[in-house]
């Protein structure tokens, strides 16, 4: 405790002002931060988890035993009072991070650091993740059980906010000057659109109709196919479709994709992924089936992810829940367990808007003029006045881009479709996995489910393993949604989806194991069109390999594949790099270079130089072949996204195409080939690995990718961990990479009860000053796991450290 104060003073007096100035908006009054009776002296406390609490509207007494972990095992004696009590607890100890979350979500970060996140709240507004959160609850209002589990959760949070003193606060709160709000039904709403917009927000429709304009339909074809020369999809490509009796759309007779724009609104992270599998009791060491699941997002202190345990007489869940969600998201129960990974699916589409005039109260459709709607977006700002923003919206969804927002017209806007904006039940799909069991009552469950599109693996006591593509998913004619299409043609509507049964799916593969790794879904077989957007092309394949290897496997073979660090993509293009390159000309630094990677076995191991020698040449040889696509210079990480979304064709392209013009480097009189490319980039990734050295010293993997686990305040260094010792990068099974990966690892195998591991990269308290608040990271970066303490009863005292009660409030 004694180093987090000295780096916390240390900070305070060198930098935190300046910075909280400059990024964030005004400090707070440095007194009543620094103060010995209300500061962040007071937030020193240790988390308190024995003795009695009283919660008023609990209907019983609710048990929480915690484990050595800061993991509470909550018992509650019904429903309601189990996610009252859900909510109290997640408020304790993770309090500023669920509200600033659905702050970020609802546009609302200008209220907490001023102007300087105007645009960034706009752009949330302009998404439409209000409206979208407004679909939820309307849609939940329609199933009284689960709104009343939501005003439960609701009233247990605030009960924990209503007996806080400006002393309490989370240091945060102290930090930005501001104090927490009560909870409201539209905070959770918005947390879920907050992971909507992460997992399926991701498009590429005005980057493919620039591309297309710009260099045809033969070289977007080439580039952009509708599947790989290689593929190993997530549902086996022997499976039988004929029992799907709804056809697919019909394409209309004329489509011209129509001019984009050159800027767009930021994107998720399309790094955002996960991999999951099952393997079935004929495949495991003990004939009991195995699942695992490890989410891929970016990695955040407080961690994304609260590990409970949430039960009553009827129901017994455990595992990762989302702070500010009711229930287990990725976990398991007595019967069965589940896990996602992203779907990756293409469910947001974008339509050219022609107003009448500039009032644009009128669009153009089906050669008739439709009223507009407009949403004024109130955006309160720190210290300023509060900034309208009339957002209009047609029958499609809101017209993101227009004359005052992005856009290059006066008259023209666009306006987005999306699965996002149309209301699911996805808390009800969530607690209704936590109580099912066996696959119907999994299957039932995740019917729900609208979006993001998820890959929900299963596997059961019963033996039974499967894995569900689940998701609204437009039933698209081929080629729809491919590029920007005139809003005023009613044949470029969705006409329907496809009926959920038909969704693609596998139950007890006679291979003996289900998997997924954000790969494409199905082959070509599959009657409805899936288009290939950005779909996974390595991890996949190493794990269907590793499960193909072998008989039988057991929980030591699913912690080694959880930590593969071996990288597919490498080992498919450096041998043809070394047979194709000159090497007559390089220099003897470059030679010793090309000397280590040559005897690389292709695992990026931390101390390897290796993996960090091929970071670089692979990223300077990508922007040389794909030097012609200049449009998103001004934004490199745009660029450099839309790059990585190209990865396994430019590859394909470099080794079967060495002459294609794509090779050719734009900026210099010769023509190129890809071999003149090898050599080149070779030489620049020298340079800068030879620059790095002088600076830094050695490049070993572990310090050329500096794998840190971030603050959700970027600006607040002392609050987060740096130099993490961990191996893997985007493309390996261990999917860590700078600040983004492997959120989750749970490995749950199906005894009676389940006996699970898990360890996400950070910890249970979301004080910095709780040895809680990062404890499981060094473990984590090891490939080390917890043993999951399960409880059967309240009154199991093993593994028990602590116990509270939260009685009702008389």
């Amino acid at each position: 405790m004694k180093y987090f104060k000295f780096l916390l003073s240390l900070i305070i007096v060198i930098g935190i002002f300046y910075a909280l100035n400059t990024k964030l908006g005004s400090a707070p009054p440095i007194g009543q931060f620094l103060s010995p009776s209300q500061g962040v002296w007071q937030n020193e406390k240790t988390e308190s988890t024995s003795g009695n609490i009283q919660i008023t509207g609990l209907l019983d007494s609710v048990t929480v035993n915690y484990d050595a972990n800061l993991i509470p095992h909550v018992f509650a004696k019904n429903d309601i009072d189990l996610y009252r009590s859900q909510g109290y607890i997640t408020a304790k100890h993770r309090l500023w991070q669920m509200e600033f979350q659905t702050f970020a979500a609802g546009g609302r970060l200008c209220e907490i650091v001023g102007g300087k996140a105007l645009n960034y709240d706009r752009e949330q507004r302009r998404k439409g993740l209000v409206f979208g959160a407004e679909k939820f609850i309307e849609k939940v209002k329609n199933d009284p059980e689960i709104f009343h589990y939501l005003e439960a959760y609701r009233d247990g949070v605030n009960s924990y906010i209503s007996q806080l003193q400006p002393k309490d606060y989370p240091v945060e709160y102290k930090l930005l000057d501001y104090a927490p709000e009560p909870w409201t039904l539209q905070k959770t709403a918005l947390l879920f659109m907050y992971m909507t917009d992460d997992l399926c927000g991701y498009d590429n429709d005005f980057e493919y109709t620039r591309f297309l304009r710009e260099f045809g339909k033969g070289r977007f074809d080439l580039l952009f196919p509708d599947f790989f020369d290689k593929i190993d999809p997530i549902i086996p490509k022997d499976t039988d479709w004929s029992f799907i009796d709804t056809p697919m759309t019909e394409t209309p007779l004329s489509q011209i994709p129509l001019d984009s724009i050159s800027n767009t609104m930021e994107k998720p992270d399309p790094s955002n992924g996960s991999n999951n599998w099952a393997v079935s009791g004929s495949k495991s060491y003990s004939g009991n089936a195995i699942l695992a699941n490890d989410p891929h997002l970016q990695l955040n202190l407080p961690s994304i992810w609260f590990v409970m345990q949430l039960a009553t007489p009827e129901h017994n869940a455990f595992g990762a829940t989302l702070p500010g969600a009711l229930g287990v998201v990725s976990g398991f129960n007595n019967h069965i367990a589940w896990g996602e990974t992203n779907a990756t699916r293409d469910v947001k589409d974008w339509y050219k808007t022609e107003f009448r005039d500039k009032t644009r109260k009128q669009y153009k459709y089906n050669n008739t003029w439709r009223n507009t709607s407009v949403r004024v977006e109130k955006i309160k700002i720190k210290g300023q006045k509060t900034f309208l923003d009339s957002v209009i919206y047609t029958h499609e969804g809101p017209v993101s881009y227009d004359h005052n927002f992005k856009s290059n017209s006066e008259k023209v806007g666009y306006a987005m479709k999306w699965t996002g904006h149309m209301g699911g039940n996805e808390q009800r799909a969530v607690l209704e996995l936590n109580a099912s069991k066996n696959y119907n009552d999994y299957l039932n469950a995740i019917k729900q489910w609208v979006a993001p599109a998820q890959n929900f693996v299963f596997a059961s006591t019963e033996g039974d393993i499967a894995l569900w593509i689940q998701g609204l998913f437009p039933n698209k004619w081929k080629g729809q949604g491919k590029f920007l299409m005139d809003g005023s043609l009613p044949e470029n509507e969705w006409q329907s989806f496809i009926p959920q049964q038909f969704n693609a799916h596998t139950k007890n593969p006679e291979r003996g194991f289900v998997s997924s790794a954000n790969q494409h879904p199905v082959d070509q077989s599959y009657p409805f069109y899936v288009f290939n957007d950005h779909y996974e092309t390595y991890r996949n394949r190493v794990i269907n390999d590793f499960f193909r290897s072998k008989d039988t496997f057991n929980i030591q073979d699913f912690k080694d594949l959880q930590n593969n660090n071996y990288n597919l993509k490498a080992s498919e293009l450096l041998p043809y790099m070394f047979e194709h390159m000159d090497t007559s000309t390089l220099s003897k630094e470059e030679t010793d270079i090309l000397n280590t990677i040559k005897k690389w076995d292709y695992n990026s191991a931390i101390d390897e130089m290796a993996p960090s020698i091929w970071d670089t040449w692979w990223k300077t040889l990508l922007d040389l072949t794909l030097d012609e696509l200049t449009w998103d210079k001004s934004d490199s990480k745009k660029a450099d996204d839309f790059k990585r979304s190209l990865t396994y064709q430019t590859i394909y392209l470099l080794k079967n195409y060495p002459n294609n013009p794509f090779m050719d480097i734009v900026s210099t009189p010769e023509k190129e080939t890809s071999s003149d490319l090898f050599l080149i980039s070779f030489k620049e990734a020298a340079k800068k690995l030879i620059e790095w050295k002088s600076k830094n010293g050695d490049y070993n993997w572990r310090a050329y990718k500096g794998t840190y686990v971030g603050h959700l305040l970027q600006a607040l260094p002392a609050f987060s961990r740096f130099d993490i010792p961990i191996g893997g990068d985007r493309n390996t099974v261990n999917a860590a990479d700078k600040n983004h990966g492997p959120s989750w690892r749970m490995i749950v195998e199906m005894s009676s009860p389940p006996k699970a591991l898990g360890i996400y990269p950070g910890g249970q308290s979301g004080n910095p000053g709780s040895k809680y608040y990062d404890n499981f990271i060094d473990k984590w970066a090891a490939g080390e796991y917890l043993n999951l303490l399960y409880l059967q009863s309240p009154n199991t005292t093993d593994g028990v450290v602590s116990t509270q009660t939260l009685t009702p409030n008389p």
